[in-house]
């Protein structure tokens, strides 16, 4: 068997970067929350019913979700 091509891997599913912060404790959580009124922060989401999970998948790598896009049952 001869070697896969190298390639940048977001070429192959387009996905996008998730990144976390793991490193707060309780409080910060609580002082951010308290602080969002002030900002304000806003949140978009987009529901798609399990049946459409590709078309959540579709809608990202289009880049036609402001937000996150969320799959429910």
């Amino acid at each position: 068997m001869s070697d896969i091509p190298a390639f940048p891997y977001e070429i192959l599913w387009g996905e996008r970067q998730v990144r976390s912060v793991a490193n707060l404790t309780r409080d910060d959580g609580r002082d951010l929350l308290a602080l969002a009124p002030q900002v304000p922060v806003r949140t978009t989401v987009t529901t798609f019913p399990l049946e459409r999970a590709e078309d959540a998948i579709d809608a990202i790598r289009s880049g036609s979700i402001t937000g996150a896009a969320v799959v429910v049952t």
